[in-house]
């Protein structure tokens, strides 16, 4: 199928190839008939993509000061790489769309053929959250039917502004938004009064049923809102507009009445001046998107609704709302299309964002049956790897292909690993790293590449909460599996996959503990040789905070931080005392800081005599260095540095790398030569059980600790 991709790097605009994306549970697959632009988000990301990288950086101030972070930690060339790979990724356009059920849960509501609204992007096929979706009434067309999401952004701010029969309020900003949300405000029997520079918006706004003013001429806003109020001042003030001056912000509040209301739906400059708000008790709020729900991942991937009583208007009810109005007539979008074209020439209508006048561009897609078949297809063969007779180089395929596996693993990738097929759920990175790297195959469909004969090994970097459950399927489809950290995320997930192991022992498995293959800890370990005698090990880790919402740490899909990246040392740890964990304790810190379990001191206590304390923070200066090794024997103190510079104390031994080695490229090295030759596993089959499960019994520790302080 095709698909509208933007290259933040270079700034181009791509009618790109893509596997048809794959439908999980909660969500719905839907084929496209009309998609609408937007001419302020859109218009945004294709600007800042054609930017200079200078240009980039003045308009990202905040991600400057993470580079500059980052390269003090990592390294400049590490660094390089990581923006480099961010920017060249491209991130698809678009989120108003309308289309067909193709395919949804049973109890869904939908059948196959219902037309709905959602905000999928521009694609032939779309999926999209159940929660994020809304049926089209039969009065609809699907060109009204474009205008959804959109008109939902100003339905938001319109309910945040709390309209009451016969308020005056304030359109600043007569763009699609603007001139949808003059509409809305109209049926909620609103007296408006709308300001912009373009002549044509102003007459449609003057055709809706509100008084403007004409910045173009000369009009001052101020004096006409309040010649318009009798001297008493507007009720509220919606902004629309998109501008990096201040000066609307102060004007909406000289507007205003004492204790009138400003919403803020576009971008604006917010240096706020305090008397504008003091001296008449002003409200201000910044609307987000379409409505509650919006950034909850309960609400928009695991599809929890929100009770109706508690939250009348969710985005999903602000999508109905608006197709309601639509259906009653009051919501009139026809004379806001501006220019329409053929998805195949979509290309075209992405020049004409810049143009004069434009405002709503809406794409039409072809609804011919038989090509229904090729945009469903879930594999696209875009290169040509040529395996012919069986070598030892095996084929392999690559399961996630986010930022990790295309920053981290492929460019390290060794060349006997013959790249067969790359799959990501919605197929669209998956199809840049195929092309980037030279993949036969790019895919949405993991189970098509687990069943390919021809592949021998099976990389898997999808979320934590997928490991187990792939590797299994891998083991048991004859294929050898490397997968990122954890191996599983409970006591059940690890019996699954040992028992996938019993059932297939000459399949290979390896866990992505690359940290014990850094050449810093592998010279580290050389010198610890001399002293055969028990090591005290420290680990501290500058771990740095992360959200509560982010997925990592959902504990049912990123297993948390401990379970999640706490592995990672638990396994250096033991990779450095070279003997078994026959102990472990953890005391989180609890409450502030601690509060998610991500500021702990693990011991751990070793079958020889060693010792180990693992100090896991998330609340320190990112001007610490990130990780710190020092190992204690002997007499000596061997110490490692963010794996850039080691040193033995006390000895004479010391190793120092021009950037951050922490050992991705020789532990792929390690698995493709283990693949191609047998032998030994990487690291021991008892090794990864061992750590996996103390890693769980560790995390279980710490939020039975957490509970019980609570």
């Amino acid at each position: 199928m095709k698909q509208i991709l933007q290259n933040l790097g270079n700034g181009e605009t791509l009618l790109a190839d893509v596997p048809c994306p794959r439908r999980g549970a909660g969500l719905v697959l839907i084929q496209t008939t009309r998609s609408l632009v937007s001419l302020g988000t859109e218009k945004m990301l294709i600007d800042f993509g054609k930017g200079s990288l200078i240009a980039k950086a003045r308009s990202q101030p905040d991600k400057v000061k993470q580079v500059l972070q980052k390269v003090k930690t990592d390294g400049l060339w590490t660094t390089l790489d990581a923006v480099k790979a961010k920017l060249e990724t491209p991130i698809p356009l678009g989120y108003c769309n309308v289309g067909k059920v193709v395919e949804s849960d049973l109890g869904s509501g939908y059948s196959v053929g219902d037309r709905i609204v959602s905000n999928g992007p521009h694609a032939e096929m779309v999926v999209v959250p159940q929660n994020l979706t809304a049926k089209i009434p039969d009065s609809v067309s699907n060109d009204q039917a474009a205008f959804t999401v959109v008109s939902s952004i100003g339905l938001q701010g319109v309910r945040l502004i709390q309209p009451t029969l016969g308020e005056r309020i304030v359109v600043s900003g007569l763009g699609l938004i603007g001139l949808l949300t003059v509409q809305m405000l109209r049926a909620h029997g609103c007296k408006v009064l709308g300001i912009d520079f373009d002549k044509r918006k102003l007459e449609l706004a003057r055709q809706f049923g509100a008084e403007t003013v004409d910045l173009s001429s000369g009009q001052d806003p101020v004096k006409v809102a309040e010649a318009w109020t009798d001297g008493v001042g507007v009720d509220g003030v919606l902004i629309t507009a998109s501008t990096k001056s201040d000066e609307l912000i102060h004007q909406a509040a000289t507007m205003c009445r004492q204790r009138g209301r400003i919403v803020l739906v576009g971008v604006i400059g917010l240096n706020l001046q305090r008397a504008d708000f003091y001296e008449k008790e002003l409200s201000f709020q910044v609307s987000c998107s379409y409505g509650p729900g919006r950034y909850d991942p309960n609400y928009e991937k695991a599809g929890l609704d929100y009770p109706v009583g508690f939250v009348r208007w969710t985005e999903q009810r602000n999508f109905e709302a608006v197709l309601g109005l639509m259906a009653e007539g009051k919501l009139v979008v026809d004379s806001l299309i501006t220019h329409r074209f053929n998805f195949d020439d979509a290309l075209a209508g992405y020049q004409a964002v810049s143009e004069k006048g434009a405002m709503g561009i809406v794409l039409e897609y072809a609804e011919d049956e038989s090509a229904d078949s090729e945009k469903r297809q879930r594999v696209l063969k875009v290169g040509n790897t040529s395996i012919g007779e069986k070598t030892n180089d095996p084929a392999v395929a690559f399961i996630g292909a986010g930022g990790f596996t295309t920053r981290m693993l492929l460019p390290l990738l060794p060349g006997e690993a013959i790249r067969k097929t790359i799959v990501s759920s919605t197929g669209v990175s998956a199809a840049h790293a195929g092309e980037k790297f030279g993949f036969e195959n790019v895919s949405s469909d993991s189970s098509a590449a687990m069943a390919d004969p021809d592949i021998d090994a099976v990389f898997i970097t999808t979320p934590h909460n997928s490991h187990a459950a792939m590797v299994c399927e891998a083991l048991d489809a004859g294929k050898h599996v490397f997968v990122e950290k954890p191996l599983a995320l409970n006591h059940g997930q690890l019996e699954q996959v040992t028992e996938a192991m019993r059932r297939h022992p000459d399949q290979i498995l390896m866990v992505g503990f690359n940290r014990r293959f850094s050449p810093h800890v592998v010279e580290m370990k050389k010198w610890l040789l001399s002293n055969a005698g028990p090591k005290s090990i420290v680990l501290t880790i500058n771990a740095g905070a992360i959200p509560g919402d982010h997925w990592t740490q959902d504990l049912n899909v990123g297993g948390g931080r401990i379970i999640g990246e706490g592995c990672h040392f638990i396994d250096l740890a033991r990779f450095l005392a070279g003997s078994a964990i026959v102990s472990h304790q953890a005391m989180p810190m609890c409450g502030g800081d601690g509060r998610l379990g991500d500021c702990v001191s693990i011991q751990l206590g070793f079958a020889d005599g060693s010792i180990a304390t693992i100090h896991y923070l998330a609340n320190g200066s990112k001007d610490f260095p990130k990780e710190r090794i020092e190992v204690f024997s002997g007499g000596k103190v061997s110490t490692c540095d963010n794996f850039r510079k080691s040193l033995e104390i006390g000895g004479k031994r010391k190793l120092k790398t021009s950037s951050q080695d922490k050992g991705h490229s020789a532990e792929l090295e390690a698995f493709i030569s283990s693949v191609r030759f047998g032998g030994n596993w990487p690291i021991p089959a008892e090794e990864l059980l061992e750590v996996s499960r103390v890693t769980i019994e560790i995390a279980e520790n710490v939020y039975e600790s957490l509970a019980n302080h609570s």
